[in-house]
């Protein structure tokens, strides 16, 4: 059964997707990281499932074991005060059992949400079929369901990351997609990769669910632009975890071929503010 507190955290993250303004996520990919940004002002921790494997020694898509991404949750979860969701890609599980049992865990430690992906078939370049994700959407809905808790699910479709070239196609498909998933039971639709506002807006006007765009890379469409055109959730995905990757690069490069730490030390946190973090 999940936890009064979990149930409360929850109903904030639901409250959330409905305004006013979009819920921006700064994703985390560890619990330090985790508390930065909550100190930040982050109204909920939403991971990086890309951030989380490098952070790990692996390589994205799930190149990680489940066992490792649930310890690195648990970690977060220890030290967040507020809602955290998490990128679990297409489950981290063979079959929708296998999937089920990664959710139960994270639940148990009071993880109140998900992203699932439908994403590529292994093995191939190929779209996964929708019938998959909703398979998935549906076991994990029943699962929350048996354990008492509530889970927000937020639907992920590939569609803009699948080779086609045909506009008009991948966004009808894109449509057909997240109505299959808000009929399986997801409560939210993440499309990475549609960044026109016109495009999200005439989006968020064909579905029910809350829309969720990303914002991880340069160019990509602004929180508030996103906000007006009608998404209710924006993430910067592994994006964070990069942009501090360049600048350790950075630091790297300048002390060992200039002798200096001018990068390193411009803005740095204090021992003394880190530890703060965890007081």
């Amino acid at each position: 059964m999940q936890s009064i507190e979990a149930r409360k955290r929850a109903e904030t993250f639901y409250r959330l997707h409905a305004g006013p303004g979009a819920l921006t996520l700064v994703n985390a990919w560890d619990a330090v990281s985790a508390r930065v940004v909550e100190r930040a002002g982050a109204r909920a921790i939403g991971t990086t499932s890309a951030g989380m494997a490098w952070s790990l020694g692996h390589a994205d898509g799930e190149q990680m074991p489940a066992g490792e991404l649930i310890a690195a949750c648990a970690r977060i979860c220890r030290v967040a005060s507020v809602p955290v969701s998490v990128d679990i890609e297409r489950g981290f599980g063979r079959s929708t059992e296998e999937v089920c049992a990664v959710v139960r865990a994270l639940i148990d430690m009071g993880v109140v949400g998900v992203n699932i992906e439908d994403g590529v078939l292994p093995g191939t370049q190929r779209l996964a079929p929708p019938e998959i994700l909703c398979e998935r959407i549906d076991a994990l809905r029943k699962t929350a369901a048996q354990m008492e808790a509530q889970l927000f699910i937020n639907a992920r479709t590939d569609t803009y990351f699948d080779a086609n070239d045909d506009a008009a196609a991948r966004y009808e498909d894109t449509v057909r997609r997240a109505q299959r998933y808000a009929a399986a039971g997801a409560d939210g639709i993440f499309v990475p990769g549609m960044d026109r506002a016109e495009e999200v807006a005439r989006f968020v006007r064909a579905v029910s669910l809350p829309v969720n765009v990303y914002a991880g890379y340069a160019g990509a469409l602004p929180v508030d632009a996103a906000t007006r055109a009608g998404a209710r959730r924006v993430s910067l995905g592994c994006g964070p975890l990069q942009a501090a990757l360049a600048l350790l690069r950075r630091v790297a490069a300048e002390a060992f071929d200039e002798g200096r730490h001018d990068a390193m030390s411009a803005g740095m946190l204090s021992a003394r503010e880190v530890n703060g973090l965890f007081s």
